[in-house]
């Protein structure tokens, strides 16, 4: 069912074909979306490039979201080659490796600046180059988050409260735009194996956790990301805005693991 014919997205955050944004794309291309995709740096794009042509992409842009200039590049080139935008996908996080170990209070000053930089910020950033180009009555901003931001998770430190501030700009976002057509909401995703989740200390353990206790007993996939997506971009959706939907196989919801059975 192609509930996303004639529809046109553009997807930032791609890193290769195990990003969360990846299954995303596809998703949305199987839903009759043309896609356009930026990426960071010519070493990425080496690995983007293919994959967005494998999509039939119709726009592909290198673009450095701490850039206001490279923004207003990309965002010119798409409305002189694209027209109209219908939606946004931000998949953009980053945190030196050195403020993901040991306490949260040691987090330095400029890599606190760095993950609030291009983690939050960039949602802003994006966003404001992308409402001119929605004019449809049915346009979204989808971007996309993680528990840390909710509650304290061990290694996550500077992250989490980059997260946290992406969650309160989806609020803030989907206040100003209201009334006008664009819906703004976010996806909280279980931990899914990333070139990004790779920073993380303890991700192995982090998976296993998630999985021996989130309520159905498993990890998350890039496809279920892919189909809430479609979801919260979609007609389907039309009354949500402001929204973080969890996608993480329930694991939100649980206060204690399971009681040990009476054979143990």
């Amino acid at each position: 069912m192609e509930i996303l014919k004639g529809k046109k997205a553009l997807i930032v955050g791609v890193a290769n074909d195990r990003s969360i944004a990846w299954g995303i794309a596809k998703v949305f291309r199987e839903a009759g979306c043309e896609l356009g995709f930026t990426y960071a740096g010519e070493a990425l794009g080496k690995r983007v490039i293919p994959l967005a042509k494998s999509l039939n992409a119709v726009f592909i842009e290198d673009m450095d979201v701490n850039n206001d200039e490279a923004i207003d590049r990309v965002f010119k080139s798409w409305q002189e080659k694209q027209g109209n935008l219908d939606i946004l996908v931000h998949a953009v996080a980053f945190a030196d490796k050195n403020d993901l170990k040991g306490a949260y209070y040691e987090t330095s000053r400029a890599g606190f600046k760095m993950a609030l930089e291009t983690s939050a910020y960039s949602l802003v950033a994006l966003s404001k180059r992308a409402i001119p180009l929605m004019t449809g009555r049915e346009t979204s901003i989808l971007t996309l988050s993680y528990y840390g931001a909710e509650k304290v998770v061990k290694s996550y430190n500077v992250m989490g409260v980059a997260k946290a501030a992406l969650e309160a700009s989806v609020r803030y976002l989907a206040s100003d735009l209201g009334t006008t057509g664009i819906r703004v909401n976010a996806i909280s995703a279980g931990p899914i194996k990333t070139l990004a989740s790779s920073g993380i200390n303890y991700m192995r353990m982090m998976l296993k956790h998630h999985a021996e206790l989130s309520p159905m007993k498993r990890n998350t996939t890039q496809e279920e990301v892919g189909r809430s997506a479609l979801y919260l971009c979609s007609d389907l959706s039309s009354g949500v805005t402001g929204e973080v939907v969890h996608v993480d196989s329930g694991y939100h919801i649980v206060g204690t693991p399971d009681p040990p059975s009476e054979e143990e």
